[in-house]
C-alpha cells in the first residue's frame, strides 16, 4: 500500500483518542482520533489479537472524517486520503449483546456504575506508525475513576501510552470500585474489584493478601519483576480472563468468591505468571502489532502448559490452600485427563498448540486437544528428569530463568537445549517423542526418578449418584454467518464417532428436533440417557447422512500414585522435595 512509503520520509504522526461515554446512553462510547502530522494517505486498523479476535469492527458506526476521506479498505482497515496535515476521525462502538448470564472479562462493556476499555476492541491504530506514542483522554460520568495499566499523568483521565503496543496492551477499567495497594520487591501492585449489581460481600482481607503471597513467589522464582507496576483488574459477574504485560482483566463473580476468597487464586495464579511467560518470554514469531492474520505457534505448550504448572506451584510454595490437597493429588487428576485423551498419543505438542489459537476448533479433525493440559504434563516430566539428573540441584525453575534472558523469542530447540543445560543430560529423544512427534509420554518413566508409579484403572464413568454418565462426549459450534451449528467430536472412539459422524459436520436435526443452533445442541446433550438411540441427520459435501447413535456409558482411567518399594533413600529425598514444592 503506497500510503506506508509516506513514513520513510516523514515525522511519525501524533496521535490522541478521546473516549466519551455518556450515561445517559450506555449502548456504546464515542471515539475519536486526532492526527497530527498526517500524511495525505494513511491507513487506520483494528488490532488483531493473538488469541481473542472478537472483530470488533463489526459494531463501529459512523465512521466520518475531517478534513479527508474515509473508506472500507479490508475488513477492520479503513483508508483515509486526501488528508491535511492534521485529521480527526470520529465513529462510535456499539456494543454488541452479550450471550449467556455472564461477559467474557477481556471484553469492553458499560453499566451505570462502570465498564470496561481497551484498545484491541476499540482504538483504531495508525499502520505504519506502530512505534509512534499515543494519548488516551477519557470523558466519563462524574464520580468513576480510572484503573489501568498506561502511563498516568498529571490528570486521572490522561493516559500515555510509548508505542501502539503498550496502547493495546493497556485495559481501562473504570467506575465505582474497590482498590487496594501493597509492594513486592519495591515495586508497587494495585488490586482493583469492580462489583456488579447485587454484589455479595466476600473476605477481601484473605483475597488481596493471597494474590500478594502468588505476587511474592514469581518474583521470588525469576529474581525481580519485569514491570514497573503492575494492576490486576477483577470483574464481577464476568468470566475468563486476559493477560497484558503490566496488568491483567480476570472474570471474579461475587457470588464465587462469597463462598471461597480463593475460589479464582489458580486462575489468577496463572494469568499473572503470563507476565513473564507469554507476555515476555514468547514463542518465535509470537505478538507484535498486526491487522492481518497471524501465523500460528508451534510454541504454546510451553506459553500455556509450563503456565498451568506454575500457576499450581507458586500457590503451594506460598503455602495456600488449593482444591488439590497435595501435589500427587493434583498430579493424579492432572494424567486423569491427559490419558483419557487419544489425541495427545496422535498430535504433537507443537501441532496442539498450533491448533490452540486457530480460527477453527476443526484443526484436529475428530480430536480436541489442550496445549494447557499437554504441555503442563511435558512440564511435570522435564522438572522430574531436571531433579533426577542434577541430584535436586536444579528444576524447571531454572529453565524458566533461561528463557527469560532470551529476549529473540523460543523456540523448540533452544527449549531443547536450556532442559538439557539444567539436567547435563541429552535432552533430544524426550523432545524427539513428545515435543515434536507424536506420543503419549511414558509418564511411569519419569515418575520412577522420584520413586513413584501411575497405577491406571479403567472404568466406567459415574455421576455422584454412582449412575453411568451417557456418552456425550461431543459438542457443536456456529461460525459466524452460518445457519446451523457444525458438529464437534472429542474423540472419534465416542459412540457419535463410531456412527459415522465426524467434526465439521453440519446439524441438521436430532430425533426430528430441528438444530438451528448450539442452544439446540446443548439441550439435548444435557437431556441424554443411557439406553436412548438418537437419530441424527447431517449435511456434508456429498449431502445429507443419517446416523444412529446409541447412547451408552464410556469408560475413563482413574490414576492412583503409589510409591516403588525399595526406591534408594536419594530418590526418597528428590520426591520429598518435590512434594514440597522446593
Amino acid at each position: 500500500m503506497f500510503w506506508l512509503l509516506a513514513f520513510l520520509v516523514a515525522a511519525p504522526p501524533d496521535v490522541t483518542y478521546t473516549i466519551r461515554v455518556d450515561p445517559a446512553d450506555l449502548t456504546g462510547f464515542d471515539v475519536t482520533v486526532h492526527v497530527r502530522h498526517a500524511p495525505p494517505s494513511f491507513g487506520l486498523a483494528m488490532y488483531r489479537h493473538p488469541e481473542y479476535d472478537d472483530r470488533y469492527w463489526r459494531y463501529f458506526e459512523n465512521v466520518t472524517v475531517d478534513g479527508a476521506t474515509i473508506t472500507p479498505a479490508d475488513s477492520g482497515l479503513w483508508q483515509v486520503t486526501g488528508a491535511a496535515s492534521d485529521v480527526t476521525v470520529h465513529y462510535r462502538l456499539r456494543l454488541p449483546p452479550e450471550r449467556g448470564s455472564q461477559r467474557g472479562a477481556w471484553k469492553p462493556f458499560l453499566t451505570p456504575t462502570g465498564g470496561l476499555v481497551d484498545g484491541p476492541h476499540a482504538l483504531l491504530y495508525v499502520v505504519g506508525a506502530e512505534r509512534a506514542p499515543s494519548r488516551v483522554r477519557l470523558s466519563i460520568p462524574e464520580g468513576w475513576r480510572v484503573a489501568t495499566s498506561l502511563a498516568t499523568t498529571m490528570d486521572s483521565t490522561q493516559f500515555y501510552a510509548a508505542t501502539v503496543g503498550d496502547l493495546m496492551d493497556g485495559p481501562m477499567l473504570m467506575g465505582r470500585f474497590h482498590d487496594w495497594r501493597f509492594t513486592v520487591d519495591d515495586t508497587p501492585h494495585r488490586v482493583v474489584y469492580w462489583d456488579g449489581p447485587d454484589a455479595k460481600s466476600f473476605d477481601t482481607l484473605t483475597f488481596v493478601s493471597h494474590v500478594a503471597a502468588v505476587v511474592q513467589q514469581a518474583v521470588a522464582l525469576f529474581r525481580r519483576p519485569p514491570y514497573a507496576q503492575f494492576s490486576f483488574l477483577f470483574q464481577d459477574g464476568a468470566y475468563g480472563a486476559l493477560e497484558h504485560p503490566d496488568a491483567v482483566t480476570i472474570g471474579a463473580p461475587s457470588t464465587d468468591l462469597a463462598a471461597d476468597p480463593d475460589a479464582l487464586l489458580e486462575e489468577t495464579a496463572h494469568e499473572y505468571f503470563h507476565a513473564w511467560n507469554l507476555m515476555r518470554i514468547r514463542p518465535a514469531g509470537y505478538g507484535g502489532v498486526t491487522y492481518r492474520p497471524r501465523p500460528l505457534s508451534t510454541g504454546l505448550w510451553v506459553s500455556e502448559g509450563f503456565t498451568m504448572f506454575y500457576a499450581d506451584l507458586l500457590a503451594r510454595r506460598a503455602g495456600l490452600r488449593l482444591r488439590d490437597s497435595t501435589r500427587e493429588s493434583h498430579l493424579e487428576r492432572l494424567l486423569n485427563r491427559y490419558l483419557e485423551n487419544p489425541a495427545f498419543a496422535r498430535f504433537s505438542a507443537e501441532r496442539v498448540s498450533q491448533a490452540s489459537y486457530a480460527t477453527t476448533p476443526l484443526f484436529l479433525g475428530d480430536y480436541q486437544g489442550s496445549t494447557h493440559l499437554q504441555g503442563e504434563v511435558l512440564g511435570t516430566m522435564l522438572d522430574l528428569l531436571i531433579r533426577s539428573r542434577s541430584a535436586g540441584q536444579r528444576s524447571l525453575d531454572d529453565v524458566m530463568r533461561g528463557l527469560a534472558g532470551d529476549s529473540a523469542g523460543f523456540t523448540t530447540r533452544s527449549v531443547q537445549d536450556l532442559v538439557g543445560r539444567a539436567c547435563r543430560c541429552d535432552a533430544g529423544p524426550f523432545f524427539d517423542q513428545y515435543v515434536r512427534g507424536a506420543r503419549q509420554v511414558d509418564v511411569n518413566r519419569y515418575l520412577s526418578l522420584i520413586g513413584l508409579r501411575a497405577q491406571v484403572d479403567w472404568v466406567d464413568a459415574v455421576n455422584d449418584r454412582g449412575r453411568p454418565i451417557p456418552d456425550g462426549r461431543v459438542w457443536s459450534y456456529q461460525p459466524q454467518g452460518a445457519a446451523r451449528p457444525l458438529l464437534l467430536l472429542n474423540t472419534p472412539a465416542s459412540q457419535w464417532g463410531r456412527a459415522g459422524l465426524h467434526s465439521g459436520d453440519t446439524l441438521v436435526s436430532v430425533s426430528d428436533s430441528a438444530m438451528d443452533g448450539v442452544q439446540a445442541f446443548r439441550r439435548v446433550l444435557m437431556r441424554l440417557r443411557v439406553g436412548d438411540t438418537l437419530r441424527v441427520v447431517v449435511r456434508r459435501a456429498g449431502g445429507e447422512f443419517t446416523a444412529r447413535v446409541p447412547i451408552t456409558g464410556f469408560r475413563h482411567p482413574v490414576v492412583r500414585l503409589v510409591p516403588i518399594a525399595g526406591a534408594s533413600e536419594q530418590t526418597g529425598q528428590l520426591r520429598s522435595e518435590w512434594e514440597m514444592g522446593h
